[in-house]
Formats: C-alpha cells, sequence, structure tokens
C-alpha cells in the first residue's frame, strides 16, 4: 500500500481555521505566570523498574516530567542511579529555562534512583529548601493467615 503522507498545519493555519488543536481558555487567577515562577517542587517517583521525576509549581500543576524510559534507557538500566542523575539533568534545563531558584523535593518508592536524583539537583547549585520521604508505609497491613489445622 505504501507510506501515507501526513499534512500538517502550522499552529497559525490551525487557529484561522478554528480547528480541534486551539487552546483552550482556562480561568489562572491562582497560577502565577510561566517566567515569574520562583519557587517549585520536585517529585522523585523511584521504583525497582524505573524513575519519574516531575516538576510542578508551588500549587501542584505540573510543569514538566521525564522518566528514564523517555530519555532512552531501556530494561533493568532504568532503575539505575546513573539513569536518575540523567533525568536530573533533564529537568534542571527547564528549571533553568523557567527561571525557578527554589526547590523542595519529595522522594517517594524504593528504588537506585532517589538519592542520586537529590545528589545531582544539590551538585548543579539550586537551592533546596526541603527533601521529604513520603514512600507509603502501611500501618498494621492485611490480616494475617488463619492457624493451619493438621
Amino acid at each position: 500500500m505504501g507510506k501515507k503522507k501526513v499534512i500538517k498545519q502550522t499552529e497559525e493555519e490551525l487557529l484561522k481555521s478554528g480547528g480541534a488543536a486551539a487552546p483552550a481558555k482556562k480561568e489562572e487567577k491562582t497560577e502565577a505566570p510561566i517566567g515569574r515562577i520562583k519557587e517549585g517542587k520536585v517529585y522523585v517517583s523511584s521504583s525497582y523498574n524505573n524513575t519519574i521525576i516531575t516538576l510542578t509549581d508551588i500549587n501542584g500543576n505540573v510543569l514538566t516530567w521525564a522518566s528514564a524510559g523517555s530519555i532512552g534507557f531501556k530494561g533493568t538500566k532504568k532503575a539505575t542511579p546513573f539513569a536518575a542523575s540523567k533525568i536530573a539533568e533533564v529537568i534542571f534545563q527547564t528549571i533553568q529555562k523557567l527561571g525557578i531558584q527554589k526547590l523542595a523535593v519529595l522522594i517517594k518508592g524504593v528504588g537506585g534512583g532517589r538519592e542520586s536524583a537529590v545528589r545531582s539537583f544539590a551538585a548543579k547549585g539550586i537551592e533546596i529548601v526541603s527533601i521529604t520521604d513520603v514512600t507509603p508505609v502501611p500501618h498494621d497491613g492485611p490480616r494475617a493467615r488463619k492457624v493451619r489445622r493438621v
């Protein structure tokens, strides 16, 4: 059958024609404009299989995210400390573009990328206000099995 050509319209053409890609208007009274953000939160979610870092503003609105898989790591390499430090570098570039100066870091999970991601943020010279571990810990857990009778 052959390859199909996809015709892409520019944003200006879409806006003129009233296409579906026109952004919907939202009320943004509580949020600061992107150029004026001074503080942010970084969520580091590190599991045995992957590491995901999310950058948000103070209100919790996601600005950007990156994972080991999204930057090219595959398989077991996604859960390594080296992959976590590379993800932190990608997020740091966005932090510089937005002009964020202070970060609160929230760590979740048990993977190997927890510590190296925080260390790479600190090594870049950004001011880390707090480091919080928000890993969920069960208080009591499920009911124990009943005693086996022979």
